[in-house]
């Protein structure tokens, strides 16, 4: 639970440490139990989800479906009810001038994340990605407003090719995640890519700096060890999590609906199970205040 200037420090420290060497899972919770399940479980750190916060106010992943200030209160109430280390999914910060995007960005870091994803789509599909040179504007301007408060965050820059159906979203990817980098991101993020030769060409174009992939849906032969044998640094599952909560959801309620039976309910996490992983998650979060 970040509460202090000194717990966002070390989880600050903590983050930037993961992104050091070798590989680690970013999962990505959509309200707090789901972020008390995975802290439970031994993940190292945590990421928020656009998309799966969005599906559970019944609103739709779009860059404006959720305004600001709810995607900040949502933010920090994912960090309060976890001492891991939050990275924040800002989609495009919620602005389109750097100078707004700055602003935007020093609120969320007043929110304890230890990090925060800033991508370049723009959400009018007349022109689904901001133009390059601003694009780089908007990184330069998040990077500077996170050096003006000394937090440190760990600063991701996403190139949003692949998702927005560019033309050529390997070519795009590259050279804008190259000038991201330059820019001041410190870790680099192409949502979409799946071939295992561009990972690798997107791994060796920023290095050293980190490159986050992924995993939204199974892909033959990407397993965590695999991407880690690409150099890849950090892997995140964006809406994954929650879409698995959904449909186990759909379909029980459209087997209740369609058949009258109730015999998808044997399937359930059982009271037990969730009452131990919560009561036990809750008496350490007691301890650590």
């Amino acid at each position: 639970m970040i509460t202090t200037k000194n717990d966002l420090s070390l989880a600050v420290s903590t983050f930037r440490q993961l992104h050091e060497s070798g590989c680690f899972v970013l999962p990505n919770p959509w309200d707090k139990g789901s972020a008390r399940c995975l802290q439970h479980l031994g993940f190292k750190a945590l990421a928020t989800t656009s998309a799966g916060v969005a599906f559970s106010q019944g609103l739709p992943d779009t860059v404006t479906a959720l305004s600001r200030d709810s995607v900040l209160s949502h933010i920090s109430e994912i960090v309060s009810t976890t001492h891991l280390p939050v990275s924040a999914d800002y989609q495009n910060g919620y602005a389109h001038e750097p100078e707004s995007v700055a602003a935007n960005v020093t609120l969320c870091i007043a929110t304890g994340a230890a990090g925060l994803s800033i991508e370049d789509a723009t959400g009018d599909e007349s022109a689904p990605l901001y133009e390059r040179n601003l694009a780089i504007e908007r990184i330069k301007a998040a990077r500077a407003a996170i050096d003006a408060t000394g937090s440190g965050i760990v600063l991701t820059a996403r190139c949003e090719a692949w998702l927005v159906g560019d033309p050529d979203p390997f070519r795009t990817a590259i050279d804008r995640l190259v000038a991201y980098a330059a820019a001041g991101a410190d870790c680099l993020f192409a949502p979409g890519v799946r071939d295992e030769n561009e990972i690798a060409a997107i791994v060796r174009a920023v290095a050293p700096k980190p490159v986050n992939v992924i995993m939204a849906s199974a892909v033959p032969g990407l397993s965590v060890s695999r991407l880690a044998e690409l150099g890849v640094r950090r892997i995140s599952v964006g809406s994954a999590l929650s879409r698995i909560a959904w449909s186990a959801f759909l379909r029980a309620a459209k087997s209740i609906a369609e058949t009258g039976s109730f015999d998808c309910f044997s399937d359930a996490a059982s009271f037990s199970e969730l009452n131990e992983i919560f009561s036990t998650d809750n008496k350490k979060q007691e301890g650590n205040l």
